[in-house]
């Protein structure tokens, strides 16, 4: 048979494979999610994520240094905060002297070449459970712009490079922007959720931090699972007001999405590789079905061939450690 085109000829040696191949991941690519608890020398594992564990500042210290050993100097911090500590205003969120922001202070003290992103929302400190002021059962969006704005500001004030509005309330990417810009943090970035989707692969991070809705869901906030051109929407607002970045969460569910907003925006597209999506990965592998770092690194390489030039993923330490044995 005279076959002109034989694609097999260049998979024949994996230097050849290696050679041709299309998409790289690098530890540059990672930022790495981190839970941080009151307390001292503790290290809490998150039941659902094994291997992920709620630190205390002392020890979360320790766990940014041995990452940024393996060349991972990319992190997004989450608190994790007791209840009494909550509100319907989310006010601890703006404490000086809470764990939150004295975390960010201490992270950039230890280490201040790394950048520390941070959340931008209300539910981990919300009494309510919820991304957004409640009254009367609905969430109010414009009341909550306040709330987030402020936040950002004090987030920014403890030393934050990258602030992450994770509440997708209509405007508040122009709202940061403006808070930000008159209190002089002009240089600080603004990387967005544009298309966060009311997803059943949250739930593991709700255990994670406690922050679990005490009423009802979050569909009147969060993108509608069965929806792609409203992405476009959402992140043509975000980039309008000023957004750096624009995010989609969940990634593996949503690959289509990443690959629509990289091939419509020059911005730099992120994706979140979200907790659900670490524990199947995880889950499985612990069963004996998968090959745990095989599928790891074909689930990272999947998102940055769609199209991610920033991957947030609780297994960056991980593959750090498996790229730096290549």
């Amino acid at each position: 048979m005279n076959l002109i085109r034989r694609p097999r000829r260049n998979r024949q040696s994996a230097v050849i494979r290696d050679m041709v191949q299309e998409t790289h991941l690098s530890v540059n690519d990672f930022i790495f999610p981190l839970f941080v608890m009151e307390g001292q020398n503790i290290r809490s594992e998150v039941a659902s994520m094994p291997g992920i564990y709620r630190y205390s500042l002392d020890l979360l210290l320790d766990e940014i240094g041995q990452c940024v050993d393996l060349g991972v100097r990319a992190f997004d911090l989450f608190p994790n905060l007791p209840e009494a500590k909550k509100d319907k205003y989310a006010t601890e969120s703006c404490n000086p002297d809470g764990l939150y922001l004295q975390t960010i202070r201490a992270v950039k003290d230890r280490f201040p070449d790394v950048v520390v992103m941070t959340d931008v929302a209300m539910d981990p400190y919300s009494s309510d459970g919820h991304d957004g002021v409640v009254e009367n059962g609905k969430i109010l969006n414009d009341p909550t712009l306040e709330v987030l704005g402020k936040m950002a500001v004090a987030q920014a004030q403890a030393g934050a490079d990258i602030v992450g509005p994770s509440d997708m309330m209509d405007g508040r990417v122009g709202y940061i922007r403006q808070m930000l810009d008159v209190h002089g943090f002009q240089d600080v970035a603004i990387m967005s959720y544009s298309a966060k989707y009311a997803s059943a692969f949250y739930g593991p991070f709700r255990d994670a931090l406690d922050s679990a809705p005490k009423f009802g869901d979050k569909k009147t906030y969060q993108m509608n699972p069965a929806n792609s051109r409203e992405a476009l929407i959402e992140a043509e607002l975000d980039f309008a007001e000023g957004a750096d970045y624009l995010m989609v969460k969940p990634a593996l569910p949503y690959l289509d999405i990443i690959k629509l907003l990289s091939d419509n925006y020059e911005l730099p597209i992120a994706a979140y590789n979200v907790s659900g999506e670490y524990a199947m990965i995880k889950a499985a592998a612990q069963n004996g079905w998968l090959d745990g770092q095989r599928a790891m690194a074909e689930a990272l390489m999947s998102i940055k061939r769609a199209g991610a030039s920033v991957i947030l993923t609780y297994f960056a330490k991980e593959m750090a450690e498996l790229l730096n044995d290549r």
